[in-house]
């Protein structure tokens, strides 16, 4: 596959559940326990996996519409007695990640990540996988705005001083790659997540991958200093 940026990529952002990790069960089972708890009306399965990526207040007001702020804090804190009970490590990364991340690292390239996680449930999975010290940035939703608003890549664009011609987003939902449109950074969509390629396409991807494996050989690379 030949490259299809022609500025070579100096940082590539991840988002997490969906695109590096396989969380969607996790976090399904972890809102579905939030929701029994308080005997709410029920949400299906597809309702939650839809709102994998965003912010964990703009989740539960997605699910719930025209609720408050105490009603979303409410499920969240349910949300997380539930999540936070549960361990995900290495084996739950998706296939091909480790080697891609290490081989990027390798060539150069800065990773960070940009994701709907609070920072406390962010900081549990990278230290469970081992990748705590892989990544030159990270933003959660819980310190800065959720997607797809864009000022996580904002952040982590004037952090690690690099153009936005120099960057590319990768992510799984339609959530990332609207949050790249709108930081003007291009991205790329990974289609074995929550949301379709369909989907994906609509928001203009250079290009939507079935294994994360594949990104590797779509990025022109910054030479070695």
């Amino acid at each position: 596959m030949p490259p299809l940026l022609s500025r070579p990529v100096e940082l590539v952002i991840f988002d997490w559940d969906g695109t590096l990790m396989d969380s969607e069960e996790v976090i399904v089972h972890a809102m579905l326990g939030a929701i029994g708890d308080l005997g709410l009306e029920s949400r299906s399965h597809s309702e939650i996996s839809n709102i994998i990526g965003l912010g964990l207040n703009e989740a539960v007001t997605t699910l719930y519409p025209g609720t408050d702020e105490a009603f979303a804090q409410q499920v969240a804190d349910g949300y997380r007695a539930h999540f936070f009970g549960t361990s995900q490590g290495r084996d739950d990364l998706f296939p091909g990640v480790e080697d891609l991340l290490d081989g990027l690292k390798r060539d150069g390239v800065m990773i960070a990540v940009a994701t709907g996680k609070s920072r406390r449930g962010l900081g549990l999975v990278l230290e469970e996988t081992g990748l705590d010290n892989l990544f030159h940035s990270t933003r959660c939703a819980d310190e800065t705005c959720s997607k797809p608003d864009p000022q996580m890549v904002n952040e982590i664009l004037h952090e690690l001083q690099i153009e936005r011609e120099a960057a590319l987003m990768v992510g799984d939902t339609e959530y990332d790659l609207v949050m790249a449109q709108r930081a003007g950074i291009p991205s790329i969509g990974v289609c074995y997540g929550v949301h379709s390629a369909e989907r994906l396409q609509r928001h203009g991807p250079i290009a939507c991958v079935e294994s994360i494996a594949a990104i590797r050989e779509i990025l022109p690379l910054a030479a070695p200093a």
